[in-house]
């Protein structure tokens, strides 16, 4: 294959960058409707496997490196900074193991799903189930760092970007139309009304405004995070590395992951622009996975993975059914917290206003709770599916 047209850092840096800002510029300038049912997150990552496929940047590169040793685990503990589990614990009470319960639902259901449609996957398709795995339970950075620490392939990791949203098409009219069955559910699950009026009261006080950021915050979330994730690299080393799974990348995450939920508890918490700085640069890794990625892979395998996709989402649903009826919990509670699994801190809000708005903050809340353990229960995820691989 000939060189790339662009192969210095700086532009290849530009192009991920670029295409992923169009996306989110398209989006927010023309308010459409197609965005609710193909977010800009796969454009970001089909497009640069486009690029790198017809040559304009290249498929490997030391910035790619770089950003999957350091940038990774520096978005993900800025991210976490957000995470408030004791508001989560006071505002959800019994709910919060709903949310668990689904969380759990979508450990069980990878390997159910996996174990149907393998033969037609190819041998470490499991990696890809693993990264979907932690979209399902805490979001894109999860999912970008399951996927950079077990070495998914960029095919891999397109499927579970492709499954991650055409599931969500099919899956979210179901969380949004739930609201209708309420009356039943009710009587179902044994929820009663008083539980659910304290819940939005309690909602309604959280304040989780932290203000305009500054340049001085941004030189402080840039020394934390590169803190966190220097400490988490040097720990990472010293640890006895357990294949497949349990690699020396997989040690850092968690290490990193780890420590950023601690540094949650102090007053780094406060510092604002975090979520905003995490998530931009979330969308720039996706777009490095993308330009990593060989395409010519995606279709012979895009429809059984989905199956297997399909299969695994209803058993994370069974999941969240049981768990209401066990803690007598509301369809709402109920929806938001299937949400905040599968949709992450970006659809649960829309699941929640569309309930009630009072309960955006509580969706909110459970969202990043599924990003502190997110990455946790993906790795045990990604290990049944080898298991049975």
């Amino acid at each position: 294959m000939s060189e790339p047209f662009i192969s210095d850092s700086a532009g290849v840096l530009f192009v991920l960058a670029a295409n992923a800002a169009f996306w989110f510029f398209l989006e927010w300038k023309t308010k459409s409707r197609f965005f609710n049912f193909v977010p800009p997150l796969l454009f970001i990552y089909v497009m640069p496997a486009v690029f790198s496929n017809t040559g304009l940047i290249p498929t490997k590169h030391a910035v790619y490196d770089w950003m999957g040793d350091d940038l990774l685990p520096f978005f993900l503990v800025l991210l976490l900074l957000d995470v408030d589990v004791k508001a989560t614990v006071k505002v959800m009470g019994r709910g919060v193991f709903v949310m668990l319960i689904g969380s759990v639902g979508v450990v069980i259901g990878a390997p159910i799903g996996y174990v149907v449609v393998k033969g037609w996957l190819g041998p470490e398709a499991w990696k890809g189930f693993g990264a979907l795995a932690g979209s399902w339970i805490g979001g894109t950075a999860n999912m970008a760092a399951v996927a950079e620490s077990l070495g998914t392939s960029g095919t891999d990791f397109g499927l579970a970007v492709i499954a991650d949203n055409l599931v969500y098409l099919i899956w979210l009219p179901i969380l949004l139309q739930s609201k209708n069955l309420a009356g039943w559910f009710h009587k179902f699950t044994g929820a009663g009304q008083d539980r659910l009026d304290r819940m939005k009261t309690a909602a309604g006080e959280i304040a989780r405004e932290k203000g305009k950021p500054q340049m001085r915050h941004l030189l402080y979330l840039t020394a934390v995070g590169f803190g966190v994730a220097w400490v988490a690299t040097i720990a990472a080393e010293l640890l006895p590395p357990l294949p497949p799974v349990l690699t020396t990348s997989t040690y850092k995450i968690l290490i990193a992951t780890t420590l950023a939920l601690a540094v949650s508890f102090t007053p780094a918490r406060r510092i604002p622009g975090s979520h905003e700085l995490a998530m931009a640069l979330v969308y720039l890794f996706v777009a490095r996975m993308g330009a990593k990625a060989a395409i010519e892979g995606l279709a012979g395998q895009a429809v059984p993975f989905l199956v297997g996709a399909y299969i695994w989402i209803f058993v994370h649903g069974a999941f969240i059914v049981l768990a209401a009826k066990l803690f007598k919990i509301d369809v709402h509670t109920a929806a938001i917290s299937s949400a905040a699994n599968i949709g992450g801190a970006a659809s649960a809000p829309i699941v929640a206003a569309f309930h009630d708005e009072r309960l955006v903050p509580v969706a909110v809340l459970m969202a990043l709770i599924g990003y502190a353990i997110g990455t946790y229960a993906a790795f045990l995820a990604a290990w049944l599916c080898h298991l049975v691989a």
